[in-house]
């Protein structure tokens, strides 16, 4: 830990985001891992992004926008060849959130093919926190899958931790089983888990939070925070810590992320469990009263 000040970084894809703006669309940015590391840089933790974007102006507006948000982007590769995905929030009249896709094709598919990725996951394997989701991995090709699972098993014997979030995302894998025997990869190396019931439901069918941690402690992962939605989550010794107040949101979009940023960082700065998870629920309470994955900053 460098000067006393931690260090995290995130692994995945980030895309360029529409959202819905009265009558017309704002053009922003996410993506799970991108949401939460935005959310740490803006917290003071020294946070870098390792992902890959393409050459062209978009990419490099990307770029700079998230370096002045305070992310590290060192670790964001180039390929010449590709272009960042995209994506579209709708919303319905509860502040419930779907998505339209478009990166089948995306320059962050091919980050562990791209030139200076060695260099990255050498200095990112001496990280205090790295953390990925099955999303960043279901964007991946096996190969690229195994070198993330080898990256977060070199920080695990560096003495960092691996924070792991099963987002699960039906459309990006080919079948239920490969994206199940992904999680549970992953879920081996991690030593923070952040799977939500209502994804884990949706891959394996598990019916309630106590089940869906006693198979993520059995694989490894020890400290299990299963997210409940309005409900809280449900912390490692079984105690669930509910948000301070419940809110008719405006935005569901990115509350998760937003719960593991404001979670993770207390972890970081050496909370406990218990006095960490009411900092994730604030942060994802303040993200669903606005618009967008990755609300800008305000009071």
């Amino acid at each position: 830990m460098a000067g006393n000040r931690p260090r995290a970084v995130l692994v995945g894809e980030a895309m360029l985001e529409l959202s819905q703006d009265g009558s017309g669309w704002q053009l922003g940015y996410g993506g799970d891992t991108l949401n939460t590391a935005i959310h740490l840089a803006r917290s003071g933790i020294d946070t870098a992004y390792l992902t890959a974007l393409g050459t062209d102006p978009f990419s490099a507006d990307l770029k700079a926008r998230w370096a002045a948000e305070g992310l590290d982007t060192s670790l964001i590769l180039p390929d010449p060849a590709r272009n960042p995905g995209l994506y579209a929030i709708t919303c319905d009249e509860a502040g419930e959130r779907s998505f339209t896709y478009w990166r089948s094709e995306s320059a962050a598919r091919r980050m562990f093919d791209c030139e200076g990725i060695e260099t990255a996951m050498a200095s990112a394997e001496y990280a205090d926190v790295l953390a990925f989701s099955l999303i960043s991995l279901a964007i991946l090709p096996p190969e690229g899958r195994e070198a993330l699972l080898i990256l977060a098993s070199r920080v695990r014997r560096h003495g960092g931790l691996v924070a792991f979030d099963g987002n699960y995302r039906p459309r990006l894998w080919s079948d239920p089983h490969t994206a199940r025997a992904a999680r549970d990869a992953a879920i081996a190396v991690a030593s923070i888990g952040l799977p939500t019931l209502e994804d884990e439901t949706m891959l394996s069918g598990a019916a309630s939070a106590e089940a869906v941690a006693a198979h993520w402690q059995a694989l490894g992962c020890g400290e299990t925070i299963v997210k409940l939605g309005p409900a809280g989550c449900r912390l490692p010794d079984g105690q669930i810590i509910a948000p301070e107040r419940v809110l008719a949101p405006v935005d569901t979009s990115g509350a998760g992320d937003a719960f593991n940023a404001g979670y993770l960082e207390g972890r970081l700065r050496g909370l406990a469990p218990r006095e960490a998870a009411p900092g994730g629920h604030a942060l994802a309470g303040w993200t669903i009263m606005r618009r967008g994955a990755i609300p800008a900053r305000d009071s």
